[in-house]
């Protein structure tokens, strides 16, 4: 259990009424009880991520009474957000993700106050943000951010409750150096840049966005409370086409870098970002303007084939992601690649740089 001395001033006798009103079917818990709710309402828990993940643990944790909320993400909403990122309404789109989320966790329980962070968790403010809360909720969706959040978590001694989701299959964890492993422990470095697909590339199931998110507000309630077995020591592993969930044991690695007994990682690091080869980007403009003075740009569109039928750049060789190393032009020859929306463009752009093509550009923003 966490243990965090109460910060609220004492309700009054009609707020506590309401919250029995509210609560009641937690009080009947057992081992839950008016104990538990108060540890509750003494708690602070940060979400990283007012996506797919967050938008379940937040608002499931808004429901069961945690008394502050932290919310960080630096992005607005999008209409391609709204299949599985429930907080949020087709009348927010445009507008910032903490925004919309703060809004509706207040429409389903004005007892919770939220925080809003408009930022992205960086290893210059992680620790600072991360100390601040009694646990963290991380539902990030990109491997840079996860590293900050583990090393922060870490080296501030803050429970880790961690999901990860693509396609149909998610995981989550609960990371807690001395108690058990860190995430560290389990996954030392990030993949490299392009070799793992995010859900913008390769999809996934909105459902399964409330699968794990659940899980992870279970966890945060169960370790802010002390009641049940968390997931320390142990990584969820679910299947949502087969219908399964499985599990494996993980141990503290005694060689592990943030947590083992000669670590050395003293601040956050974001250890993704490093590993990532600096790209050249392009305008719309300035591919544009480069066509017109030099014909001989190879311009490759690497979406899938379902996708060109809206349309594709005049001239565009068509070649998805997926088979990128299928591009038959010279070494020399100055390439720019685009997708929908860049995140593939910028992992093809490395896979060829890697592959010794000299001259390689994306189209920022797709």
């Amino acid at each position: 259990m966490i243990d965090r001395p109460g910060s609220h001033d004492a309700p009054d006798g009609a707020s506590v009424a309401a919250a029995r009103r509210r609560y009641s079917r937690q009080l009947l818990l057992p081992g839950f009880g008016a104990a538990g709710q108060q540890r509750l309402r003494d708690a602070r828990v940060l979400i990283v991520g007012a996506g797919g993940l967050g938008s379940a643990s937040a608002t499931y944790l808004a429901a069961a009474g945690v008394g502050v909320l932290g919310i960080i993400d630096d992005d607005l909403v999008d209409e391609s957000n709204l299949q599985r990122q429930v907080i949020h309404d087709t009348a927010a789109v445009g507008q910032p993700k903490v925004d919309s989320a703060a809004s509706r966790l207040a429409a389903i329980n004005p007892l919770v106050a939220v925080e809003r962070h408009r930022m992205r968790l960086t290893a210059a403010n992680a620790l600072e943000l991360v100390a601040a809360y009694d646990l963290v909720v991380d539902g990030a969706d990109n491997f840079a951010t996860r590293y900050v959040v583990a090393d922060a978590c870490a080296l501030t001694g803050r429970a880790h409750v961690w999901g990860s989701i693509l396609r149909f299959d998610g995981q989550a964890s609960v990371w807690w150096p001395p108690h058990g492993p860190c995430y560290r422990c389990v996954f030392p470095q990030p993949p490299p840049p392009g070799s793992v697909a995010s859900c913008a590339q390769a999809g996934v199931l909105g459902s399964l966005c409330a699968a794990i998110g659940a899980v992870q507000a279970t966890e945060a309630i169960k370790l802010l409370t002390g009641i049940g077995r968390s997931l320390v020591g142990r990584l969820l592993v679910h299947d949502a086409l087969a219908m399964t969930w499985d599990e494996v044991a993980v141990r503290a690695n005694p060689t592990c870098h943030l947590c083992g007994p000669r670590a050395d990682i003293t601040q956050p690091r974001d250890d993704a970002e490093e590993c990532a080869t600096p790209l050249t980007r392009w305008s719309a403009a300035e591919l544009s303007h480069g066509l017109v003075s030099d014909p001989d740009i190879v311009v490759v569109d690497v979406r899938e084939p379902d996708e060109w039928a809206a349309g594709i750049i005049p001239g565009a060789i068509t070649l998805p992601l997926g088979r990128i190393g299928e591009l038959d032009v010279g070494r020399d020859a100055r390439i720019v690649l685009y997708c929908a929306a860049g995140a593939r463009s910028a992992a093809a752009a490395r896979q060829l740089q890697a592959a010794g093509f000299a001259s390689v550009s994306d189209l920022s923003g797709g």
